[in-house]
């Protein structure tokens, strides 16, 4: 592979969009699309744990500090694009691309206005009465399932859970070790499948980087999959993975050129996946003047190629189309690019949602009892 071409997600035979329909898809052709091995497939019952921010790049670095993650079967697949924790985990839940269930990036354009997804708030404030998450994502998570979810007691009523895990039965935590207490008592009450998330990696990567906190972080995740490695039943699995990798971009900061604001509208996406949404009739002309202006700080392509080279995966629908800009500005190496109605994420160091190696490529690792 070169490094200097983005990575773009492997849809066929490799990505987190296969993991669930893998295993709760009564489909044989959803079972062999995936890289899991017909033991985790089979097992009586499977929890799947989603460790937010955990690169495959960064785990093989520091295979020294998680060695119970290091000594896992599996290997590296592909996040989806953008390398991105709203588009990714709903790609996770359901099973489809981001061109599919129309989450595709962390700020989306809708009709003129931005909103953002975790939060669930444009600028004019909580958009959940306007734009109504269940409506906003239209694909059933968990193949139509109604499975136990462990997830952060805070995020049980926000917008983007109930988009992306509406329907699902909601077993909150409140601190790492409930975390592994209430997938214990889930597969204890007879529990077919868990779905587990954690995102202590994410948040210290983005606030401190890849020293000693990150250092201690994943250690203390480590301890937690060998936690819930023991506390598996007879015939049961667990499946470890991730939503994204995290690049270091402390010194990263990049302005778009001044040449190019008076050809845009407005911008959404994100710091390293930024979409550039065109003046009227100026789109093709946006295209070339980015192209020229960003140089070597990033890969830049029209809507048209990011269609037709599925990025966002074999399906857009025309409701995700709208939601995309005319021209996309993805970041290569440690850079990222200013957008000054994002000016709360200016202070981050570690970040994600371009197309390198170091966020696409995230572990799927398994274990059987």
């Amino acid at each position: 592979m070169n490094p200097e071409q983005p990575v773009l997600p492997d849809w066929s035979n490799g990505c987190v969009s296969q993991i669930i329909p893998s295993i709760l898809s009564a489909d044989d052709e959803a079972r062999d699309n995936c890289p899991l091995p017909s033991e985790v497939t089979d097992a009586h019952a499977v929890v799947v744990l989603v460790l937010d921010g955990l690169g495959w790049e960064q785990l093989q670095e520091r295979r020294s500090i998680a060695p119970t993650l290091a000594a896992l079967a599996g290997g590296p697949i592909t996040t989806v694009a953008p390398s991105t924790t709203a588009a990714a985990l709903t790609s996770i839940a359901t099973g489809t691309a981001p061109g599919e269930h129309g989450i595709v990036g962390y700020r989306i354009d809708v009709d003129g206005e931005v909103i953002n997804m975790l939060s669930w708030r444009t600028p004019q404030g909580d958009a959940r009465q306007r734009l109504v998450p269940e409506d906003f994502q239209a694909v059933e998570p968990f193949c139509g399932q109604r499975p136990v979810v462990v997830q952060n007691a805070p995020f049980l009523k926000t917008g983007f859970t109930r988009a992306h895990l509406r329907g699902t039965r909601q077993h909150n935590w409140h601190t790492m070790a409930t975390l592994s207490v209430e997938v214990r008592r889930a597969l204890s009450a007879g529990e077919p499948f868990v779905y587990a998330y954690y995102d202590g990696i994410d948040k210290t990567a983005h606030m401190h980087g890849f020293g000693e906190y990150y250092a201690a972080e994943l250690a203390a995740c480590d301890r937690l999959v060998s936690d819930l490695m023991m506390d598996l039943p007879q015939g049961a699995a667990l499946v470890v993975t991730a939503d994204h990798g995290i690049v270091d971009c402390t010194l990263g900061r990049t302005e778009l050129d001044s040449s190019l604001f008076p050809l845009i509208r407005r911008q959404s996406g994100e710091a390293r996946f930024r979409w550039l949404h065109a003046e009227p009739g100026r789109s093709r002309e946006l295209a070339a003047a980015a192209a020229e202006t960003v140089g070597d700080d990033g890969w830049v392509a029209p809507i048209d190629q990011v269609i037709d080279e599925q990025w966002f995966g074999p399906i857009v629908t025309d409701v995700a189309r709208r939601r995309l800009g005319d021209v996309a500005v993805v970041a290569r190496r440690d850079r990222w690019f200013v957008d000054p109605a994002e000016s709360n994420s200016f202070e981050l160091i570690g970040r994600h949602g371009g197309l390198t190696p170091g966020e696409m490529f995230v572990p799927l690792l398994s274990f059987n009892t």
